[in-house]
């Protein structure tokens, strides 16, 4: 399993990366998870927009799942079309919402390029892996994923505040993709987000073998992130994620 973090930029794109999508790599097949703002773009460094075969989306908040309009035109009239529909795993209102944000009525619709699943928590499998979805603590109906596969596994927090769900979904992981969204300060709203160090809180509760921050806003200093972490009492590996980044989980 190969995870290629294609945005990892906080809220709206930043000047080294898009918003938050990363890309899962097993057998030949290709799942997306999350396709915020700007990702499009980045996506096709690394593979052609032609050969995603899956998308998971965390939420319905547009720096994780804007690119889906622009991505539907790239289904709707590319060279090829048509192409077969996308499964596309998402929170109940994601067709209304998606739809919405295209706001093109007189064109073919979001359903005409993607078979939308609604989301619930548990387990389901995508292609080779197995994807374990659980409810995480954002003001949106919102999905933090375990994706595994062949004894490995990444597990992505989504946007999240404080969760214990997100420590269970995350029990034993090999990475975990966890946002970090939030300075350590005083005066941050509860359930909105975390900083880094409640990321490495949760990680050293889950035993996660390695720590990726990620949801890195641009207005923060990302030195002071990576700081904040070392305060949180994991032990393990922290990186910060970058856009371009590779990990391969064997």
């Amino acid at each position: 399993m190969k995870l290629t973090v294609v945005g990892c930029s906080g809220s709206f794109p930043g000047p080294d990366s898009p918003s938050s999508c990363y890309l899962y790599e097993a057998e030949g097949f290709r799942m997306l998870v999350d396709f915020g703002n700007g990702s499009l773009g980045a996506l096709q460094r690394h593979v052609s927009p032609f050969d995603i075969d899956a998308i998971c989306l965390s939420h319905l908040h547009a720096d994780h799942c804007l690119d889906m309009c622009s991505y539907h035109v790239v289904r709707s009239y590319g060279p090829g079309a048509p192409y077969a529909k996308i499964p596309v795993y998402a929170p109940s209102m994601a067709p209304t919402r998606l739809n919405a944000a295209y706001g093109m009525p007189q064109e073919p619709t979001m359903e005409t390029a993607f078979a939308f699943t609604a989301l619930s928590p548990g387990t389901v499998e995508i292609g080779p892996f197995q994807v374990t979805a659980a409810l995480v603590n954002h003001p949106v109906e919102t999905y933090g994923f375990r994706v595994a596969h062949g004894g490995r596994s990444v597990t992505y927090s989504a946007d999240t505040g404080e969760c214990d769900a997100l420590i269970g979904l995350a029990g034993d992981t090999d990475l975990l993709l966890c946002e970090a969204s939030f300075l350590d300060e005083p005066g941050n709203p509860p359930g909105l987000h975390l900083t880094g160090r409640q990321a490495a809180e949760h990680a050293a509760k889950a035993g996660a073998g390695k720590l990726v921050l990620t949801h890195l806003v641009p207005w923060h200093d990302d030195a002071r992130v990576r700081a904040d972490a070392d305060r949180g009492g994991y032990s393990g590996e922290i990186e910060l994620a970058r856009s371009g980044a590779v990990y391969d989980l064997g």
